[in-house]
């Protein structure tokens, strides 16, 4: 199955296996459907996955199968990308790493560079049925984008990096969950992927692995190594296709 969609600004095209979408997404999709009807309001589920592992596509496919899909539900997809600090944040703040302190814009993209407390509080206003403002990254800007979105789908599916990360206030993330959903990967052929979508960008080949070595790599294996098990855990094969664990219900 073939799928196009505006991943933060840039254009990105995947292409699914049938297998994966009739044994894995669909009935991932119906478990959801199920557990919204049983709870009667508004399930979340989120959708952890390390950098370079396809999450950001996945997620938009399945929004596309909620919505060709006789009898599912229709799922909103949100990201934690939008509560990135902004640049010129970044830019003013430092923090300690490996005891030399550096810019907080030489790591963008780690944990501490988002803004966990406003979203902890903005999940759980998702969690608790609202329908509400959310906001979006746009990798073109550098920044995020205010109220980007407005959530009212009974299904909400958020989806990032740290979502599962076993570390203090992250945690409470899970906590606000129905249903959790994670990508694993063997870390080289992240590296290899993520190399090859910073080239993509414009990036010399040198410069782009220069930034995955000293940043995506190690974003990666914290969230491979440092993260809450998942319902259901999906492992992403060479081929671009996933395993699954565990098969949903439903």
């Amino acid at each position: 199955m073939n799928i196009n969609i505006d991943n933060c600004g840039q254009a990105v095209e995947a292409v699914f296996s049938d297998d994966n979408v009739r044994d894995i997404f669909l009935p991932l999709l119906r478990r959801l459907t199920d557990l919204h009807r049983a709870k009667g309001g508004r399930v979340l589920a989120l959708l952890a996955a390390p950098p370079g592992s396809g999450k950001s596509t996945l997620a938009a496919l399945l929004r596309q199968l909620s919505l060709e899909t006789p009898g599912l539900c229709p799922l909103a997809v949100i990201g934690m990308d939008g509560f990135h600090r902004r640049q010129r944040y970044l830019d003013t703040h430092t923090t300690v790493r490996d005891g030399v302190e550096i810019p907080l814009a030489r790591i963008k993209g780690a944990p501490e560079t988002f803004d966990l407390e406003a979203l902890c509080a903005a999940l759980a206003r998702v969690a608790a049925g609202e329908d509400c403002p959310w906001p979006t990254y746009d990798r073109m800007l550098h920044d995020p984008v205010p109220d980007a979105l407005r959530v009212t789908e009974p299904v909400v599916l958020m989806e990032g990096n740290y979502l599962l990360l076993d570390a203090p206030g992250w945690r409470d993330l899970r906590n606000l969950a129905d249903a959790t959903v994670s990508i694993v990967a063997d870390p080289d052929m992240l590296r290899r992927r993520l190399i090859a979508r910073h080239v993509a960008t414009g990036k010399t080949l040198e410069a782009a692995t220069r930034h995955v070595d000293d940043s995506d790599m190690r974003n990666a294996r914290l969230c491979l190594e440092h993260s809450l098990p998942a319902d259901l855990t999906l492992t992403l094969r060479a081929d671009g296709t996933f395993a699954a664990s565990d098969l949903p219900q439903g």
